[in-house]
């Protein structure tokens, strides 16, 4: 049956604007993203069969574009539309980072680091750089490695450090296996980094470990 048949309550776009977004089931949202179904399934059959095809939203939004336009009902147009939507998350992150604000929020953090790096193949280490109001100045990703590991070097952190001017930073890198439980290495890294860096008066406020699902926190650990 056609979603315009169905009660109103019911159809997935007025039931985001009468209860909202978080109202809405996977398969809701993603068939208003869909707009339109196929031949014989409604928007909203087409996306619980994606939905079980790729094995749940986070496989489906994170799909490559071979794998992702050869399901029915998608195509190269919704996969442009669909990394734009998600580009546009990120940026709304990181705007919201950039606003001016001083960095009090670990939640705000934690959330525009793993919509950064959760999704990577391989291992990324990266900085915030922040002024001496812990407002930020730049994130960059400094290094990239293998599915397990990437080679950090202090003193490229240190001058990138100098080169922003930075008070503080915050260091951040993803585990691919998706378990973000920090390694001995880890840890010894993070204190080389925190060493040269009180050289030249910058301080380690936090080294972030993205996992799937699941950001641990050094400074919460007691570890800085």
């Amino acid at each position: 049956m056609s979603i315009a048949l169905w009660p109103e309550a019911e159809r997935p776009r007025e039931k985001l604007l009468a209860r909202g977004p978080a109202a809405l089931s996977d398969a809701e949202l993603l068939a208003i993203f869909l707009r339109t179904g196929c031949a014989g399934q409604s928007a909203v059959d087409l996306a619980r069969s994606l939905l079980s095809d790729f094995g749940g939203l986070r496989p489906l939004l994170e799909a490559g574009q071979l794998d992702f336009c050869r399901r029915k009902g998608l195509g190269t147009a919704k996969f442009t539309q669909l990394q734009a939507v998600l580009e546009m998350g990120r940026r709304h992150l990181s705007a919201r980072l950039e606003s001016g604000d001083s960095l009090t929020s670990p939640t705000l953090v934690r959330n525009y680091l793993s919509a950064q790096l959760r999704h990577r193949p391989s291992e990324v280490f990266a900085v915030l750089f922040l002024d001496n109001q812990h407002r930020l100045k730049s994130f960059e990703e400094l290094f990239q490695g293998t599915i397990d590991g990437a080679s950090v070097y202090p003193r490229e952190v240190v001058k990138r450090a100098l080169a922003h001017n930075a008070a503080a930073v915050i260091l951040a890198h993803n585990h691919p296996s998706g378990v973000a439980e920090p390694s001995q290495a880890d840890r010894r890294i993070t204190e080389r980094l925190k060493a040269a860096l009180e050289l030249v008066d910058i301080r380690v406020l936090d080294h972030m470990v993205v996992g799937d699902g699941e950001v641990v926190s050094f400074a919460e650990r007691g570890w800085l």
